[in-house]
This record gives C-alpha cells, structure tokens and sequence, in this order.
C-alpha cells in the first residue's frame, strides 16, 4: 500500500496524521509517557520535511497517512481514518499494555494490527509476543533521548534514586516504598518519585508514605518533561518497577543522560537493556529490590557495571538513529 493512489505522482512531502490518544481520564491534561513519544514523533516526522497534524482523535478530512499510537485506545481514529481515506497507509505502534495487557484476547488490538500497513514497536523482544502473520510489517524503533551538555550536578545529601512514572496499577508504584522500608538503617538511599495520581488508593499510599517520620521515600507529584528529565540527571540512579512496559521512555532518557538504571525484568525492559543488564530483578520482589539498591549505594564494582553497561546502550538511542529508523519505515510504504 503505497502514500497515493495507483496512478497519482508521489510527493516528497505527505500529510500525516499522527493520533495520541488521551490516557485514562485522572491523566487527562498530564504528560503520558505516550504524549511524549508523540511530540518527539512529530518534531522527527516534521524534519524529513512532511506536513503532521497530532491529534488526540482522528474526526475526518483527507491526509496521506496515519500514524496511531495505542491499538485499542486508537481503534476509533483507524477506523475513521480508513473510512475517509480507503488505500492510504496506516501505521500502528503498539505502546505497552495494548501489546502486554490487551493482546492477543483483545479483538479490537487484533482489528488494528491486521488492519495496518506498518507496525511499530519500541524495543525488539515484543516481537516475539505478535503472531507471525504481524512480525514481517513490524518495525522496532527505538525511542531516543539528549543528553545534557555538561552533566549536571548529582544530589549530594543522599544517594538520591528517582522513580519516573504516574501512580497506576501496572507500573507498581507501591514496590518502591516496600523496598526502601527494608533498607538498612544507616542507608543514604532516597527515593523521589515523580508522577500524577491515577488511581486514589495509590495516591493516599504515596502520601502516606511520604510523610512518615524519616521516609527514605518521597512523592513529589507530575513534573513536567524537563523538569523530570532534570531530576534523573541529578539522581544517582533510575528506578522503573513497572510490571509491564511497551518500551518506556525514561529508559531512553537514562541511558542518554548516563544514569544507571535498575528496573524490573519484564518483557519490555530485556527487549531494551538485554537480558544480560546487571540492574534487573524480578518484578513485584520487595526484597530483591532492596538488594539492587543497597548494591547500587554500597558495591562500587556493581555500579560501575551499570554504568559501563548503559553507556554500551547508549548509542541507541540517539536522535539520529530514531530519525533514520523512521525514514526507513516511510520509505516501506512507498
């Protein structure tokens, strides 16, 4: 399927419609890990000189192409797009939990895979989740990151680690605070964790925790992109606990930054740090958990192999390799 209809003259520049869909509604009006991908793929999309539209939902009018972002929650705009533009590309990423929580029982993640013309994913090891028929039109692009020129200064009245995600039952935000509790009493270990609250019961649990007497944890509530970006280069490490992930974009920013990264083994992290990452453990383990961050303050050899490990990774997610992964796909469609 190519940008135009058999017989029309292709254009360098083509009009995509790139569609983020709104998170869950106690996210609505917050930066999503999605909103992110989404700016950076227009501003991407944007300098290989083609015309973009984001939108939140696809309504109607013509363009050459769609990008979508979320199978299921993007199910209506492909629908619709197809509807008003029948032979024009549809290009599907998949996100995180439409890929692990939603497929393949989910019939409207399917409708949207079979209906693609190219599909995305972030980080390899999910296509070994998609059946075989999905695998030959799916690419992985990796999400980039900037580093900051020079690096700023680290948190220097603790071993500061910050944990960037919204308050939400898949990224298992309460692990964190079971974990620092298990510390040993004369750790400098803090947690600063950055995110907005979609869910109350976990938001009185953060709260809670953070106002204990001597908590080693801290909720700080959302920032904003850079300012976040800001505090994981001030931090000695990055925590993600999640218990699934589509390709987490602080990942990215970690490995750009140069911070080390302990996090969950999960699908989604080994597809973008290897199975072999020294900072991985087992998702929900409280006490492994303890164990990786006493490691990371106490062990320097442990620290210095996470560091050397990102530093090995880093160069796959720059900007560059991003921008070409795209000008590889588009060129797909031709």
């Amino acid at each position: 399927m190519g940008w135009i209809d058999a017989g029309e003259r292709l254009e360098d520049t083509v009009r995509i419609v790139l569609v983020t869909p709104v998170s869950e509604p106690a996210l609505e009006g917050r930066v999503t890990g999605n909103d992110v991908t989404a700016r950076r793929w227009e501003d991407i999309l944007r300098k290989l000189g083609h015309d973009v539209t984001l939108q939140n939902r696809y309504e109607d009018g013509s363009a050459d192409a769609l990008v979508a972002l979320h199978a299921r929650k993007s199910a209506p705009s492909i629908q619709a797009f197809m509807a008003h533009n029948p032979n024009k590309p549809v290009v599907v990423a998949l996100t995180g939990t439409d890929l692990y929580e939603d497929y393949p029982e989910d019939e409207t993640v399917c409708q949207s895979l079979e209906s693609a013309s190219q599909v995305v994913t972030l980080q390899p090891a999910a296509l070994d989740v998609l059946d075989a028929s999905i695998r030959p039109k799916t690419s992985v692009i990796y999400q980039s990151a900037m580093p900051f020129v020079p690096a700023l200064k680290k948190a220097e009245d603790c071993f500061q680690v910050c944990l960037i995600g919204h308050l939400r039952a898949v990224k298992d935000p309460l692990l964190a605070i079971e974990a620092v509790r298990k510390l040993d009493p004369l750790s400098r270990t803090r947690i600063v964790h950055a995110g907005a609250a979609a869910d109350d019961a976990l938001e009185a649990r953060a709260r809670e925790a953070s106002d204990e007497k001597g908590s080693r944890y801290r909720w700080i509530g959302a920032l904003p992109h850079e300012e976040a970006r800001v505090l994981i280069a001030r931090s000695h490490a990055l925590l993600l606990t999640s218990r699934a992930e589509g390709g987490a974009n602080v990942l990215s920013e970690a490995l750009a930054i140069g911070v080390p990264i302990l996090a969950s083994r999960v699908n989604g992290v080994e597809g973008l740090l290897g199975a072999g990452y020294p900072g991985l453990f087992p998702p929900g383990d409280a006490d492994a958990l303890a164990e990786a961050l006493a490691r990371a303050e106490h062990d320097e050899i442990f620290y210095r192999r996470l560091e050397l490990a990102g530093r090995k990774l880093a160069p796959m997610v720059a900007p560059s390799w991003e921008m070409r992964s795209w000008q590889q796909l588009l060129d797909a469609l031709k």
